[in-house]
C-alpha cells in the first residue's frame, strides 16, 4: 500500500501527531502493537498545563477531564510525610499546575490522569477522523529511509507481512525504536543510579482513614525506604514508586513495601501489577533522516520526575505535525521540516536536565533519621527536613519549563530584537517575543485568546494594519486569519507590539507595528527564506 504519511507507534505521540494531520485531511496510518491498554500500568500521571491547551484546541480538553478519575478539585498539593498515615512534614500547594480557578497564565490548568486514560481519548479521537487509520495488533519492523520516500514493513502479530510506501514516516516506536536504527540515529546520556520498583494496588482502608493530609502525591522520607504514593481512583486504587529496590538483587515483598509507605502493618493491600525501573536521561543526536522523522521517546527518554517525559512527546507531535501538514498540503517548501529539530532537540535538552537535576534529590536522600520522634528532638529532625526538602520545588512548579520554553533562534522565526527570557525551570514570565508561546490571556470569562486562533497561521490585530501581510498570504496560498482585537488594547502592552502573527502551535512567529516586508516575513515562517535580525 501507499500512503502519505505513516506513523509507527500509537502511544501518546504518534496518537498526536495523527490528529494534527488529520485534522487538516492528511491521510495517515498509525501502527500499534498493543490492541488494549493495561489500566494497571498507569504509567505517567500528569498531563501538563501545556498539553492540556493542545487539548483543548483539539476539543478534547474537557473530555479528558470527564474521564480523569480524579478531579482537580479532588486534591491539588504533594504532601511530604513520614508515612502517609503519619506525620506531616511540609507540602508544595498547587503542584503540576493543579488550580481550581481560571489563571490569567495559561487557558488550562493541568491534569493528573494515568497515560492509559489519555490513550484512549486519543484513540477515540483518531478514530472520529477519516483520513486517519489505526492499525492495532502490528508493529513496523522494517524502515527504508530514502530522498524520495520511505519503504517499511508492518507485520501483524501472526507474522503476516505488508510492504508499505510512503511520502514519510514519523518514528514514534519509543525506546526500542526502529525507525531510529533506520536513520543511524543514537542515544547519547546516561542511566540514573537508583532502582525504581512501580506498585499497582488496592487499599480499602487507606482511603477510609484520613491521611496525615489531603494530597495527589505523598512523598514518604524518613524511614528504611522512600519513594511516593498516590490514589488512581477514588475507589480504592493506588500506585507507589519506592525507590532503591532493586528486584534483581533482594526478594522484594511488594506488599510490605506499600504497608510501610502507609504506615500500617496490617493494612489490606491487594497488589495488582509490579514493574520494576530505573530513570534513563537519553538524547539522540539527531532528530531525521531524508524522509523519517523521530518523534517522543525515540528521540528522548527522560526521567519521571516532574512528569515531563510524555508531555515532551506531545509537544514533538505538534511541532512536527503541523509542518507536515503544510508541506503535503503544498503552502510551505521541504525546507521548513528542517526546524523541527532546531526548535525541538534544545526543548528536549533542557527538560531532561530539569528531571534528571532531581535524581540526587530521591526520597531515600531524606531517609536515615526518626521524624517521627516525639518531643523536641523529633520537632528539630521535622523541622531540618522539612527546610532540606525545599530542593524538590522545581520539580513541582515548573511553569518555566512548561510553558517558558521557546524557539527563539528557529530558522522559521523572524526575531525583532528583543531578548528571549532567561531560562528557568520553575518561574514563567509571559513574553511574546518571536518564538515564544503566545503570552495567555482571557478575552472574556470562558474565552481564551488561544480560542480565537485560526487553525493555521493567524495574525492578531491590536492596531496597525494587517492588509500587506493579509495581502501577501493570500497571494502565495498561505492560510492566514485575521482576528480584529482593537476593542482590547492592553494587549498591546502585552505582547509588545501591535501585529502578532502566530503559528498553528500557538507560537509567536513574527510581531511588529507594521509588516512593511510582508514577503520576507512570510519567506521565513514558512520556511523559504533566511532570518533578518530584525523585521519589525
Amino acid at each position: 500500500m501507499t500512503i502519505p504519511v505513516l506513523v509507527a507507534g500509537g502511544g501518546p505521540s504518534g496518537l498526536a501527531a495523527a490528529i494534527e494531520l488529520g485534522r487538516r485531511g492528511i491521510e495517515v496510518l498509525v501502527v500499534e502493537p498493543r490492541t488494549a491498554l493495561d489500566p494497571l500500568r498507569a504509567r505517567a500521571k500528569t498531563t501538563s498545563v501545556r498539553t492540556m491547551e493542545h487539548l483543548r484546541r483539539w476539543g478534547l480538553a474537557e473530555e479528558l477531564r470527564r474521564r480523569a478519575p480524579l478531579p482537580v478539585a479532588h486534591a491539588q498539593d504533594v504532601v511530604f510525610c513520614t508515612s502517609v498515615l503519619g506525620r506531616e512534614l511540609t507540602r508544595f500547594p498547587e503542584a503540576f499546575g493543579l488550580w481550581t480557578e481560571p489563571r490569567e497564565v495559561a487557558a488550562e490548568a493541568g491534569q493528573q490522569v494515568p497515560q492509559p486514560v489519555v490513550e484512549q481519548l486519543l484513540r477515540d479521537a483518531v478514530a472520529e477522523l477519516p483520513s486517519v487509520t489505526l492499525r492495532l495488533g502490528a508493529r513496523v519492523t522494517e524502515v527504508h529511509d530514502g530522498p524520495d520516500g520511505v519503504r517499511a514493513v508492518v507485520t501483524d502479530a501472526d507474522g503476516t507481512e505488508e510492504e508499505v510506501h510512503a511520502e514519510y514516516l514519523l518514528g514514534a516506536d519509543g525506546g526500542a525504536s526502529v525507525a531510529r536504527q533506520a536513520i543511524g540515529a543514537a542515544y547519547t546520556g546516561t542511566s540514573g543510579t537508583v532502582p525504581n520498583l512501580s506498585i499497582t494496588f488496592r487499599s480499602r482502608a487507606l482511603g477510609e482513614r484520613p491521611p496525615c493530609g489531603l494530597g495527589v502525591h505523598w512523598w514518604v522520607v524518613g524511614g528504611e525506604r522512600g519513594g511516593l504514593m498516590g490514589r488512581l481512583d477514588l475507589h480504592g486504587t493506588w500506585w507507589a514508586i519506592v525507590q532503591g529496590v532493586d528486584t534483581t538483587a533482594e526478594d522484594v515483598d511488594p506488599v510490605a513495601l506499600v504497608r510501610a509507605f502507609a504506615g500500617d502493618p496490617h493494612l489490606d493491600v491487594e497488589v495488582l501489577a509490579t514493574d520494576p525501573w530505573s530513570a534513563r536521561m537519553l538524547l539522540v543526536d539527531r532528530y531525521r533522516g531524508q524522509r523519517v522523522f523521530l518523534v517522543g521517546d525515540a528521540a528522548h527518554l527522560n526521567p519521571p520526575w516532574g512528569g515531563h517525559g510524555f508531555n515532551t512527546c506531545v509537544g514533538d507531535a505538534v511541532n512536527l505535525g503541523w509542518k507536515l501538514a503544510a508541506v503535503l498540503q503544498g503552502w510551505v517548501p521541504t525546507e521548513l521540516l528542517d526546524s523541527y529539530e532546531a526548535e525541538r532537540r534544545p526543548v528536549a535538552e533542557r527538560t531532561i536536565a530539569a528531571a534528571g537535576a532531581q535524581e540526587a534529590f530521591t526520597a531515600g536522600r531524606f531517609a536515615g533519621r526518626d521524624a517521627d520522634a516525639e518531643g523536641p528532638d523529633g520537632d528539630a529532625v521535622r523541622a531540618e527536613l522539612a527546610e532540606a526538602l525545599q530542593v524538590k520545588d522545581p520539580e513541582f512548579h515548573s511553569l518555566g519549563l512548561v510553558l517558558g520554553y521557546d524557539y527563539a533562534g528557529s530558522p522559521a522565526v523572524v526575531p525583532d530584537g528583543s531578548t528571549p527570557t532567561p531560562a528557568d525551570v520553575v518561574g514563567y514570565t509571559p513574553s511574546a517575543h518571536p518564538g515564544a508561546r503566545l503570552s495567555h490571556t482571557w478575552l472574556a470569562p470562558g474565552r481564551s485568546v488561544y480560542d480565537v486562533l485560526g487553525a493555521e497561521f493567524t495574525l492578531l490585530v491590536v492596531d496597525g494594519d494587517p492588509e500587506p501581510l493579509a495581502a501577501e498570504a493570500d497571494r502565495r496560498g498561505v492560510p492566514l486569519t485575521v482576528v480584529d482585537l482593537s476593542a482590547h488594547p492592553r494587549l498591546r502592552g502585552l505582547w509588545g507590539a501591535g501585529l502578532v502573527l502566530v503559528r498553528p502551535d500557538q507560537h509567536v512567529a513574527w510581531r511588529g507595528a507594521a509588516a512593511t516586508d510582508a514577503g520576507a516575513v512570510l519567506d521565513v515562517v514558512t520556511g523559504l527564506g533566511k532570518v533578518c535580525r530584525s523585521m519589525a
